[in-house]
């Protein structure tokens, strides 16, 4: 019996199953990690945060169309606003530094 089968059998449907699955590959974009932590420059270490912000905000709205449950998806939108928020402001703090922290 496969992985597949067992989850049919549990309840879920082919659908829950291929969202599931689409985070799980997302998830692999975590490499990014290493870039935030050893990016040559701060605007490469910016960028990988964003991207990995991102990446979390589409695990958590595939997870909540897969659980059907509406709340992963208020918590990825407001984890939307804040990735956003945080890139301005580092972008700011590093114009005024002259792109040095």
């Amino acid at each position: 019996m496969s992985i597949v089968d067992t989850a049919i059998a549990a309840g879920y449907t082919v659908g829950d199953i291929m969202l599931l699955a689409a985070a799980g590959f997302v998830l692999l974009a975590i490499g990014m990690l290493y870039r935030a932590i050893k990016g040559p420059t701060m605007q490469d270490r910016v960028l990988a945060v964003n991207v990995l912000g991102t990446n979390t905000v589409v695990i958590l709205a595939l997870l909540g169309g897969a659980l059907s449950e509406p709340w992963f998806l208020d918590i990825a939108l407001v984890y939307a606003l804040l990735n956003f928020l945080m890139a301005i402001a580092i972008s700011k703090f590093t114009v005024e530094r002259g792109g040095v922290i």
